[in-house]
């Protein structure tokens, strides 16, 4: 049996234990953090452990626990982000003060490129589709690589339900659709 294209591994963040994903190419060892909210040095140990040169951050949606780092980590590593749609700029623009209200280090930033319905992002030699999953945030979108079954989906689905719609500009119809 050949070994899979893509290779995994989830570290939670933040006091709100969020789930980052660590994703790589194992042909070519390169990867992307999807979702780093913080705990900036666990992130980069558990990189260089797996031996991943890391090329980008992927983000689904801008809550403070899911990108509140995503723009310092971005300059400590010299690579761009990518996500989420637009719609979220609402959430990235108020990363400071969501991050003194949660204590979570929080930092505005301006992805290198906002992302749509039918965009596909690349890591390594992998390939993800995106959808955009207005819901939980107007602006969340979801990562899916069909060759491994795999969607990173945020918070467009929690253990046993769907996301929460409860923050501001969130939509339980949208959300549920």
């Amino acid at each position: 049996m050949s070994e899979p294209p893509l290779k995994a591994a989830i570290i939670p963040v933040t006091p709100l234990q969020q789930n980052c994903t660590l994703l790589w190419c194992v042909k070519t060892m390169r990867g992307a953090f999807c979702d780093p909210g913080g705990d900036l040095q666990r992130l980069k140990a558990a990189a260089q452990q797996a031996g991943v040169t890391i090329e980008k951050i992927l983000l689904t949606h801008g809550h403070i626990d899911h990108c509140g780092s995503a723009g310092i980590l971005a300059e400590e590593l010299g690579v761009s982000i990518e996500g989420p749609h637009e719609a979220d700029r609402y959430w990235i623009d108020r990363l400071a003060e969501d991050g003194a209200k949660y204590g979570i280090t929080g930092r505005p930033f301006e992805p290198s490129r906002w992302l749509d319905v039918g965009d596909r992002v690349t890591v390594g030699e992998l390939t993800f589709d995106v959808r955009h999953c207005p819901g939980h945030t107007p602006g969340h979108i979801v990562f899916h690589h069909p060759e491994s079954k795999l969607a990173l989906v945020g918070d467009v689905l929690f253990r046993g339900s769907i996301g929460r719609w409860d923050f501001p500009h969130g939509n339980q119809q949208h959300l549920i659709e």
